[in-house]
């Protein structure tokens, strides 16, 4: 769900080409692979499986994008999230409702025959599971890509990484990352390109978000910028019901953030959340290697055990194999 500023951002935002994109990329990996399951889907909202059933939109997400990345000159790093913190929980138990919700009337919709909003409803009701966690690990470590087990949130994570200059920019379609300090959000990244969308094609394109040039056009600091997200509402608090980007930012710029709290939700501290945003839970445990993917052992993984087409596998991989600057993978890394 993230932070709903969209509506403040608008002239923050700039359209990149992925030629502008190479460097090290922090990607969102419970952002990257919920974006996989909810696209990745056959016309009536069935994701791709295996012969025993097991799910595989993720894996086929995972390959194939990661592949894109390194022929475009992209270093990804997997952070995955950690424990969240107890505010998170009344979030964490809403978003398992909607899912549960939009099951149903995935089923109904089947029933139907309405395949435009069975797929609709299939997208809203993707869950991550122990199973996609660990197979995409397993697929990551075969492919030679590093991941990170954050302390807590991913995004934190990968904002702290991006200020430490380990990294070139963060990768998530939330804007959470912004309110966590990352000086450079890449939006769009995981799910670029043509696509269908409500029945049309639409081609998706990057986003490159600086988190100096937002806060310079908006004319706030960091702080107020976690103050406007506390006072729409993030995943760790409701906010203030009718109050949206706009009138969160003019309540700020008058120095109303207080004012707004105790007379709209006086029973409510935001000393937690806004301290959770500012000094988040990280880690410096953890190294960056990109090392050869061993071919085989993603041929016997992804062909041997969930059915993908050794020859759609074996060409995504020759793809990482030679960069559009004719380096090898050896030279790159």
């Amino acid at each position: 769900m993230g932070v709903a500023i969209r509506d403040i951002l608008a002239e923050c935002k700039e359209t990149v080409a992925w030629d502008d994109l190479s460097g090290i990329a922090a990607v969102d990996a419970h952002n990257a692979l919920y974006q996989f399951l909810s696209i990745i889907r056959q016309p009536d909202g069935t994701p791709l499986m295996n012969g025993a059933g097991r799910v595989t939109s993720h894996l086929s997400g995972t390959l194939f994008r990661t592949a894109n990345f390194l022929e475009k000159g992209i270093r990804p790093v997997f952070v995955f999230d950690g424990k969240p913190p107890e505010f998170k929980q009344e979030t964490i138990n809403e978003r398992r409702l909607v899912r549960a919700r939009a099951d149903e009337a995935w089923k109904t919709a089947l029933r139907e025959g309405d395949m435009e909003e069975a797929y609709k409803q299939a997208s809203a009701s993707a869950r991550i599971d122990s199973h996609t966690i660990e197979s995409s690990r397993e697929l990551l470590d075969l492919l030679g890509i590093p991941w990170i087990q954050a302390p807590s949130e991913g995004e934190a994570q990968a904002a702290y990484m991006v200020q430490r200059g380990e990294v070139t920019y963060a990768v998530s379609q939330d804007y959470d990352s912004l309110l966590f300090g990352s000086p450079v959000l890449i939006r769009n990244l995981t799910v670029s390109g043509r696509r269908k969308s409500r029945g049309r094609t639409i081609t998706v394109n990057p986003e490159r978000i600086v988190l100096s040039s937002l806060l310079d056009r908006l004319g706030i600091t960091r702080e107020q910028l976690v103050e406007i997200g506390i006072l729409v509402g993030t995943d760790f608090n409701p906010g203030i019901r009718g109050v949206g980007g706009k009138t969160a930012l003019k309540i700020v710029r008058n120095g109303e953030f207080e004012s707004a709290i105790a007379e709209k939700q006086p029973d409510f501290d935001p000393a937690p959340v806004r301290e959770f945003f500012l000094d988040p839970p990280v880690t410096d445990d953890y190294s960056l290697a990109w090392k050869t993917p061993d071919v085989e052992g993603v041929v016997e993984m992804l062909s041997g055990r969930y059915d993908f087409s050794e020859e759609r596998v074996r060409s995504a991989l020759s793809r990482v194999s030679v960069k559009a600057t004719q380096k090898t993978l050896d030279a790159w890394f």
